[in-house]
């Protein structure tokens, strides 16, 4: 927050000091809020270490405004559905676990305090989160102004007349809030300062940084991969990897049998390998994806690849050549690997 130009300046102006604890602005009635400067930075902060591409700081920012007006502690019950909505973006802690457990959004784990909920970072965290769910709830893509409006008057009247006034209230605080404060300005934080500063097991892994535009296209024309991701709130271009407790990266069944599939389907179809069996082998370490990220999700090490290479010329896909280098000593004498690997 302190590297935000905009927020230095007015924490400064206020008498804050960096080092020091930065005192809440308060309302007339004495309630916490944030400032509209304060709001566009966590907003902008939240969106760029994990929702990048995929929401828009000013939309969670106008959100913010017409939930709670942007105070911290406001709770509000609902006798409809008995749950509470708290914190500036107005999310139940009902909504914020299913979130967590379901969806896998579990940067901040609130299960055993959920009064983290009213932290700013974690409630606009959680509500932006909700947010891209409804983008393609219901397995359906969208509209902005359908999320705005379920986001604010509940997904059943999101097309209802009475949730209309919502959305012309939403329009009017974004095009304030980008009077206030062009995008542009937002690029002095730097990529450093805005990413994620814990270690890589704590970050999001993305499908799209991990495979091929060819691989990703394949496991989109998967029925269940479509239903599966759409439920999770994927979008083509960022489909988020499932993470467990420890936030580590792992395949779901549904995506272990996709991969399978399509892997028997272009290299293994005349060897009698099954999906079934292939995903069972995947299935037989836990999260093995998890725990070998970095040397493959079937734990096959480097060796294991190269014997495989060698001598049942499965170089569809290439091998490194440090790999290669180290292949096993037992492979029959004279074999000799392709001249070159297909891909």
């Amino acid at each position: 927050m302190w590297a935000d130009p905009q927020v230095s300046k007015e924490w400064v102006d206020a008498g804050e000091g960096q080092g020091q604890k930065v005192h809440l602005s308060r309302d007339p009635d004495g309630e916490a809020y944030l400032t509209q400067t304060e709001m566009m930075a966590v907003a902008a902060i939240t969106v760029h270490r994990h929702f990048k591409s995929q929401l828009d700081p000013y939309m969670i920012g106008a959100l913010a405004e017409i939930a709670s007006g942007r105070r911290l502690f406001v709770d509000n019950y609902d006798r409809k559905t008995k749950e509470t909505k708290v914190g500036i973006m107005q999310v139940t802690t009902e909504v914020a676990q299913w979130l967590g457990r379901e969806l896998g959004y579990k940067y901040y784990d609130i299960e055993e305090d959920v009064n983290l909920l009213y932290w700013p970072f974690v409630n606009v965290y959680f509500g932006a989160a909700y947010a891209k769910w409804l983008f393609s709830c219901d397995d359906k893509e969208r509209t902005e102004e359908f999320v705005v409006r379920a986001y604010k008057g509940g997904k059943k009247k999101a097309t209802h007349k009475s949730t209309s006034p919502i959305f012309q209230r939403y329009l009017y605080v974004k095009e304030a809030l980008l009077s206030m404060r062009q995008p542009e300005s937002f690029n002095e934080l730097t990529p450093n300062l805005l990413a994620n500063s814990s270690s890589t097991e704590g970050q999001l892994i993305y499908w799209d940084s991990k495979v091929s535009e060819v691989d990703m296209d394949a496991m989109w024309s998967q029925p269940d991969v479509i239903k599966e991701w759409a439920k999770s709130g994927e979008r083509r271009g960022n489909v988020r990897f499932s993470h467990d407790a420890k936030k580590r990266p792992y395949l779901s069944r549904v995506e272990v049998k996709a991969v399978a599939e399509i892997t028997i389907s272009r290299h293994l179809s005349s060897r009698g390998v099954t999906p079934e069996a292939l995903a069972a082998l995947a299935e037989y370490d836990p999260l093995s994806y998890a725990r070998n990220f970095d040397r493959g999700g079937g734990g096959a090490d480097d060796s294991d690849a190269a014997q495989l290479y060698y001598s049942y010329t499965f170089s569809s896909r290439f091998v490194l050549p440090s790999a290669a280098a180290r292949a096993p000593s037992g492979l029959a004498a004279g074999r000799s690997a392709p001249a070159t690997a297909t891909h």
